[in-house]
């Protein structure tokens, strides 16, 4: 996406003849050089940006995807629903105990030790009030998440539901905040 300085270099030769090494540093071609470097560095920013916000959901939709393919396309029900949320919150625990087990008595935490320990008490917490994910309860929606490729376009398109830790299930749309 980002090709504006490529583009922008491109037609600057075409009119200078190919001779790019003559630019004065104050000229105009210069300074459309540069915010088009600006512009390409600031698009770069927002993408990478925008992958890291849509990580976690990808990785949640794979990971009940396989869950999905590992139980043979066979629907769930609610006990079966929560233990894998139970699976999904604690999927980190074995690093955090190793973590945790190969600190020196006194010292602090190690940082990834605790980033691990900061995400299970936010999924923890998501789950007491709502575990966003696809729905696993219909045959129907099994189907159309065995059939997710791993793209941020087919997320909207699933069947999403938010399963609460006392056994409440609601119907979620898309837009709504994990």
């Amino acid at each position: 996406m980002a090709g504006t300085l490529s583009k922008t270099r491109k037609q600057i030769s075409k009119k200078r003849n190919g001779n790019m090494d003559s630019l004065h540093q104050n000229s105009r071609n210069t300074k459309r050089l540069h915010r088009a470097l600006i512009r390409d560095e600031k698009l770069d920013k927002i993408a990478s940006s925008r992958k890291k916000s849509e990580q976690p959901r990808l990785e949640r939709a794979a990971f009940f995807q396989q869950v999905v393919r590992d139980h043979n396309l066979q629907p769930f029900d609610l006990v079966g629903v929560q233990d894998k949320i139970e699976e999904f919150v604690h999927r980190y625990d074995e690093e955090y105990g190793s973590l945790k087990k190969a600190r020196r008595q006194g010292r602090p935490p190690s940082v990834r030790e605790d980033l691990l320990k900061l995400k299970v008490t936010d999924l923890k917490q998501e789950y007491e009030k709502g575990f966003f994910m696809p729905d696993l309860m219909s045959e129907e929606h099994v189907k159309q998440l065995d059939r997710f490729e791993g793209s941020w376009a087919y997320l909207s398109s699933l069947s999403w539901v938010k399963v609460s830790a006392d056994g409440s299930v609601k119907q979620a749309t898309w837009s709504q905040d994990k």
